[in-house]
């Protein structure tokens, strides 16, 4: 088709200039509509829901992040305060969801590093009940955390947040 050659003439783009694999720190970003090898700490979409706190037991309204078309980068705020995805099973039924979801090993700790990690969700008895994913996290210069999120499995589970760690 053809927004698949024109998205191919993009990615072939980053990957004449170099931009395919970017340097340390920097990722392949469309930015106003052409892809570009930009540092994602200066380019990322804020998630400012409240309900997404751990904290959060409230089921009357429940949400789930597999129909959202996650594209690009992610910071996430709880009381206008930096949050970040915990790192450790959180209980069913928090953020929101019935699933929560959370990630199974720590966030970088150096700074303009990017990593994967693997993301679990809590349900049943079970602390990665449905099929997990990746995402990709970088610990920017400011001190905040940025997410790369990838849609869950089903429904319905949602990315948590909590206290920077």
């Amino acid at each position: 088709s053809t927004l698949a050659c024109v998205i191919l003439l993009f990615v072939k783009f980053c990957l004449i200039t170099g931009l395919g694999s970017c340097s340390a720190g920097m990722d392949c970003i469309s930015v106003n509509g052409a892809l570009q090898c930009v540092d994602p700490c200066s380019h990322y979409t804020e998630l400012r829901d409240d309900w997404r706190s751990v904290n959060n037991t409230d089921q009357s309204n429940i949400k789930c992040d597999k129909n959202i078309n996650w594209d690009g980068w992610y910071r996430f705020y709880l009381n206008q305060i930096s949050a970040s995805i915990p790192e450790h099973c959180v209980e069913k039924n928090r953020c929101g969801t019935h699933a929560p979801l959370f990630i199974t090993e720590p966030h970088p700790s150096l700074i303009n590093e990017i990593v994967t990690r693997n993301v679990c969700n809590h349900w049943s008895s079970s602390c990665c009940q449905f099929p997990s994913h990746t995402i990709m996290v970088k610990l920017c210069p400011a001190n905040f955390y940025i997410y790369k999120l990838q849609k869950p499995s089903v429904c319905s589970l949602a990315y948590c947040a909590g206290t920077v760690p």
